[in-house]
């Protein structure tokens, strides 16, 4: 076997990747999967403090990071911040669409129909994972467009497959990442250069802070009826650990997947597979 020939598949050694929501649980473990990776990663988040904690972490263990304050809603912000980073590093070469969320406001409850639902809220989270995606497309794109060559990475949801009750605003949100994703990789190849590359995963269920609150109980910390019908539709039986995205994303940003383009890869124990029977 070829050993070098395997390494150079995966080889991301001295690439440079800005990961837009770095410092949330998901793409915390990612941005030191690509430092262990030997990329050399910009952490660009709203929360800067949280974002340099993170370089800190993956300083200590031999990796290249820095912090970069961006708001992926607001166009100046994102510009500021590829700036900087194309300052600091001389090139973009990753985007990973990271910043995304919902917001209990915008989920249906016993007190708050769909018909309630604020229209501030809505717009929050279609803002924060649709605009905010297409806005750092734009910025980074760019950049990529210069080089004639790049890797965009979009974090779509399993919500995109089969929209989940209560979070109506973020399930067409995170279906609308993934159409996006497609259209963006053949304007890109068409348009502009053929080796600028554009897919997606779509995480299924991972618990963070963001969701601990729809499928934990708060009084015992076991699981509540919707964790258990996950877990019940979930053919691995489990949830999925921030570390279980890291094999995929680094197929999908390497060599090792030069000719795939315009794809949404689920990660999700098998539950978009799962009948339910």
């Amino acid at each position: 076997m070829d050993n070098l020939a395997t390494y150079e598949l995966f080889d991301l050694h001295e690439q440079v990747a800005a990961v837009t929501g770095g410092a949330g649980v998901l793409c915390a473990s990612l941005c030191k999967t690509l430092a262990r990776a030997g990329v050399k990663v910009g952490i660009l988040d709203i929360n800067i403090q949280a974002a340099q904690q993170l370089v800190d972490q993956i300083k200590g263990m031999g990796g290249e990071a820095w912090a970069f304050e961006c708001d992926v809603c607001a166009r100046e912000s994102i510009d500021l911040a590829a700036q900087q980073v194309k300052s600091t590093y001389g090139r973009v070469d990753i985007l990973i669409n990271g910043a995304g969320g919902n917001k209990t406001g915008a989920t249906t409850r016993a007190d708050c129909t769909f018909f309630d639902l604020p229209e501030e809220a809505l717009h929050w989270v279609i803002s924060l994972n649709l605009l905010g995606t297409i806005l750092s497309c734009q910025v980074f794109g760019k950049l990529m467009i210069q080089q004639k060559k790049g890797t965009i990475l979009n974090i779509s949801s399993m919500n995109a497959f089969r929209p989940l009750t209560r979070v109506p605003a973020y399930s067409a949100a995170k279906a609308a990442v993934s159409n996006f994703t497609q259209w963006l990789a053949v304007y890109m190849a068409q348009e502009y250069a053929p080796e600028i590359r554009v897919n997606a995963i779509a995480p299924g269920f991972f618990l963070t802070e963001q969701n601990r609150y729809l499928v934990l109980d708060q009084a015992t910390g076991k699981w509540n009826a919707r964790g258990e019908l996950i877990i019940a539709h979930t053919p691995m039986q489990r949830f999925g650990t921030p570390e279980d995205l890291a094999g995929t994303v680094l197929w999908l940003l390497s060599p090792a997947s030069r000719f795939v383009t315009g794809i949404v890869v689920p990660i999700d124990g098998g539950f978009s597979a799962f009948s339910g029977v």
